[in-house]
């Protein structure tokens, strides 16, 4: 089962927006991901970002790929237009609707596999290009529907669930994003919605490339010793019977702790996970400063979360294309097809 519809019922005062919407005009249909996900905090955080800045639903076209992360989009904006592509080309469908329609609001939705492995070189294509998008990476830093093994942003020396121990260094997005000229890039945790929030709000506001890392712990393949970022609570008060894979929920894990403070969150198998947010003084418009702030703090073995940098002038696609203000797809025959002239003339200059 996939799809779960959520009651239209809801308390006849519950409070609305600038537009009239409730936060429930914002939801979708009922997750059917594991029970505590960090993804679920994830689309809460999406819809209490699109009801505070007063979004009207149809102007957002949602995009995603393939895994965990990709089924989110059916869970928030179930008024948006939508399209799950294959696995780790959700960033050239969103290009292509992007120069078709400029007036939506594109947010794309992936994981660290959809993202860091087959889709890799859409990932980067899209963020050097200048695309106008809201880009959100659920990173857990395992493969969730494969049962667990690791992605291409699994941590040097972290233990998978069977033991085996990962040889590889990790792809860090961030770094990625920030090299290939991302116009505003952060990162964040999922258990942090104080944080998440806002930095939401201002990737749909910012009119650029604008990329989210954001650490999503997965709830079903992490309980064991060695682990970096998510965490495993199958079986764990189980006592077995026969073969089974029983998802127990648990509360999700949330962090609250003030800019330029380090803050150890504890995982449910033990684990721990090292947080620092940037200090207030931080400086998000240099963006040489924030790749080195970033090697500084991994080195120390913290992940830096918060708004990492923001290019004050940003340019998109169509800025670089010279497309004309109009989308593209209310242009008539007409204009799309100048007439045999207009294309010797082209080729006259090309010679």
């Amino acid at each position: 089962m996939s799809f779960l519809p959520k009651p239209k019922l809801h308390h006849p005062r519950l409070p609305v927006n600038a537009l009239g919407f409730t936060r429930r005009d914002y939801e979708g249909a009922i997750s059917t991901l594991c029970a505590g996900c960090g993804h679920d905090s994830i689309s809460a955080a999406i819809i209490q970002a699109c009801f505070e800045l007063d979004i009207e639903p149809h102007r957002v076209a949602k995009m995603s790929g393939i895994g965990c992360s990709s089924k989110t989009p059916d869970y928030f904006l179930g008024a948006s237009h939508g399209f799950n592509s294959v696995h780790g080309r959700m960033p050239s469908v969103l290009t292509g609707a992007n120069l078709a329609n400029r007036e939506l609001l594109y947010l794309g939705v992936s994981g660290d596999g959809d993202s860091a492995s087959i889709g890799f070189g859409q990932f980067a294509h899209s963020i050097r290009r200048g695309v106008n998008m809201t880009y959100i990476v659920e990173n857990n830093g395992v493969y969730g529907l494969t049962k667990g093994q690791f992605s291409a942003t699994s941590d040097k020396g972290s233990k998978a669930k069977k033991g085996a121990i990962n040889t590889d260094e990790a792809i860090d997005l961030i770094g990625i994003a920030l090299q290939l000229g991302a116009t505003y890039v952060g990162r964040s945790f999922s258990g942090d919605k104080d944080q998440l929030v806002p930095l939401i709000k201002g990737a749909m506001r910012h009119d650029g490339p604008a990329f989210i890392d954001c650490i999503s712990p997965c709830v079903a393949f992490n309980n064991h010793e060695g682990s970096t970022k998510s965490y495993d609570f199958v079986r764990e008060h189980n006592e077995a019977m026969n073969h089974l894979d029983v998802i127990i929920g648990r509360n999700p894990i949330t962090a609250d702790y003030a800019p330029g403070e380090v803050r150890d969150v504890q995982q449910h198998d033990g684990s721990v996970l090292r947080l620092r947010k940037l200090h207030a003084e931080y400086d998000p418009t240099d963006r040489v400063g924030a790749m080195h702030h970033l090697h500084e703090r991994k080195a120390a073995g913290e992940i830096v979360t918060g708004l990492l940098y923001i290019e004050p002038d940003p340019q998109d696609l169509h800025a670089n294309l010279g497309t004309v203000a109009r989308p593209l797809n209310r242009l008539g025959d007409a204009a799309l097809v100048p007439g045999a002239a207009a294309l010797e003339k082209l080729n006259a200059s090309l010679r």
